[in-house]
């Protein structure tokens, strides 16, 4: 019997070994994005199919655009919204990851956050919106290629480019023309916070939603950029002059989406 047993299990573990080594070997390699940028994305391609699927013509917007061509501000906003260790960490914050798995493991699903910047452009890249364990764990593998073949700055240039910004709106030049009318060098503080805010939900948080969650993100990204010293006082309070007027005549208006933020 324990032999038996011994046979099934030693076969279990060589079965997984199997299928890890398999599914390894069949990700991509980040090397070609040195110099190329993709024609399409993952999430682009699963945003079109739902579209198909639900009887409506595909949306895409999107205009790439390099680093130097979109305001600081914004950038900063989207940093420490996002990822504010980017410049620091090797791809995955590995305490986040940890604390992510273990409730993974004691809730039987895997929820949201523990994503580093890096991994939500692998995410995008290659992979689906699941929340799978499987999902989780290449995203991981292929934010390190990300890292280890590509400078910080072209995986931020990459993601700014990439990242959805609205129902068919990919990248934050196409985000800023669709949301305010305005190219991405000319985005504002407040205008930048605003985009970074509705990352967690772009397409349940335009401008135009009310969503009390957006304003609450926009207005707490805004004092992070201050508190971290990427603005002056001043001109946080300007941007929280601004971001009022953009923001609360739209939540007069509209219920908002019940979203937690900080």
């Amino acid at each position: 019997m324990r032999r038996n047993v011994g046979k099934v299990l030693a076969v279990g573990v060589l079965g997984l070994v199997a299928f890890a080594t398999f599914e390894y070997l069949r990700l991509p390699e980040a090397g070609p994005l040195v110099d190329q940028n993709p024609k399409t994305t993952a999430l682009m391609e699963q945003r079109a199919a739902e579209a198909q699927e639900a009887g409506r013509k595909p949306r895409q917007r999107q205009h790439w655009v390099s680093l130097s061509s979109v305001s600081k501000p914004a950038i900063d906003a989207v940093l420490l919204s996002e990822d504010a260790g980017f410049y620091v960490h090797q791809g995955v914050d590995t305490v986040e990851l940890k604390r992510a798995l273990t409730e993974a493991w004691e809730e039987g699903e895997l929820g949201r956050g523990a994503s580093t910047l890096t991994q939500q452009l692998a995410k995008n890249l290659w992979l689906s919106t699941d929340r799978s364990l499987l999902r989780k764990l290449k995203e991981v593998v292929l934010a390190r290629r990300l890292e280890k073949a590509l400078t910080k700055n072209r995986i931020l240039a990459l993601y700014l480019n990439v990242v959805e910004w609205g129902n068919g709106v990919y990248g934050i030049e196409a985000g800023a023309r669709e949301h305010f009318g305005i190219s991405a060098s000319r985005l504002s503080v407040a205008q930048g916070a605003v985009l970074a805010a509705m990352l967690p939900s772009p397409r349940k948080r335009p401008v135009s939603s009310g969503s009390k969650a957006l304003r609450k993100r926009a207005f707490w990204i805004i004092d992070q950029m201050e508190t971290f010293q990427r603005i002056s006082s001043a001109q946080a309070q300007a941007a929280r002059t601004e971001l009022a007027q953009l923001l609360d005549g739209k939540a007069a208006s509209g219920e908002g989406d019940g979203e937690d933020a900080p």
